[in-house]
């Protein structure tokens, strides 16, 4: 019984997360991948935000202000933002906004780690990333994740979600935010409650951009709503209109787009009931 009032208290959160998202079209900004910025800002309007995609330290720090959430995404790093990064995310935190990470590449080079590093002082309402990085940036915060960050192949995963949940919980109680593990099954956690959601396809690995626009979206409900339910709205989201884009697409390049038709007309009590449980 107790149970079943948390996993509808839970599925109440998603649904007015994703109503409200709707309803008032946060200002979103992010520093994301020149490789998915598109996919990004598209995903961010389908889901009901309104992006704004900049990359200069006066922009990200003016936008960390305006903007009532933001996105950073490690993706393709340019020289200057080893100036803008830490700029807005001081921003961020003197504006009390809150933002979302993706530590894509964790590992690939010393800019990026003193980045990532930094972020430590600043740290986001959520981390969002595969099994592979979250265990690398908690070994990184030194904090516990129970394994070696060794399982960082580019930007791929080498390790399992399962195996990421010590340091998913690890970094959601650092942060007093949420992380959020994409794979076969996605991982959210506040590092008390964690909850793994079903559903997806497997097309989205092969669409440039899937993960970075997931987080992207994570920041448009976390305009709205507490990272945790920011992160699982989001997750619930991708693996309801995922599921729903598959079954009418004949490959990867008609899958992106349906996804984003089904991810624009999804209805919040649709992604709130998109098979989830708690573990």
């Amino acid at each position: 019984m107790v149970i079943d009032m948390e996993l509808e208290e839970i599925k109440q959160g998603i649904l007015l997360a994703v109503r409200k998202a709707k309803e008032t079209t946060p200002l979103v900004p992010s520093i994301t991948n020149s490789v998915t910025i598109n996919f990004v800002a598209n995903a961010q309007l389908a889901a009901g935000g309104s992006a704004a995609m900049v990359y200069l330290p006066d922009e990200g720090t003016g936008m960390a202000a305006l903007g009532s959430a933001m996105y950073i995404n490690m993706g393709t790093l340019l020289p200057i933002y080893e100036k803008t990064l830490p700029l807005t995310a001081h921003s961020l935190a003197d504006h009390h906004h809150p933002w979302v990470l993706d530590p894509v590449g964790i590992g690939l080079g010393g800019m990026r780690r003193d980045l990532l590093l930094a972020f430590r002082q600043t740290p986001p309402a959520i981390v969002r990333g595969n099994a592979s990085e979250i265990i690398a940036l908690a070994n990184l915060w030194q904090l516990d994740s129970g394994m070696a960050a060794d399982g960082v192949r580019g930007v791929d995963a080498t390790d399992s979600v399962r195996e990421a949940k010590l340091a998913a919980e690890s970094l959601a109680r650092f942060t007093g935010g949420a992380t959020a593990v994409s794979g076969p099954l996605d991982l959210v956690t506040d590092g008390t409650t964690t909850v793994m959601s079903e559903g997806g396809s497997e097309l989205f690995t092969k669409v440039t951009g899937a993960g970075c626009s997931l987080g992207g979206v994570a920041a448009v409900y976390a305009a709205v709503t507490t990272p945790f339910f920011a992160a699982l709205a989001a997750v619930q989201a991708y693996n309801f209109a995922g599921k729903k884009a598959e079954q009418r697409a004949g490959g990867p390049g008609t899958f992106a787009a349906y996804f984003l038709d089904e991810l624009y007309q999804a209805k919040p009590e649709e992604i709130a009931d998109n098979p989830f449980y708690m573990i």
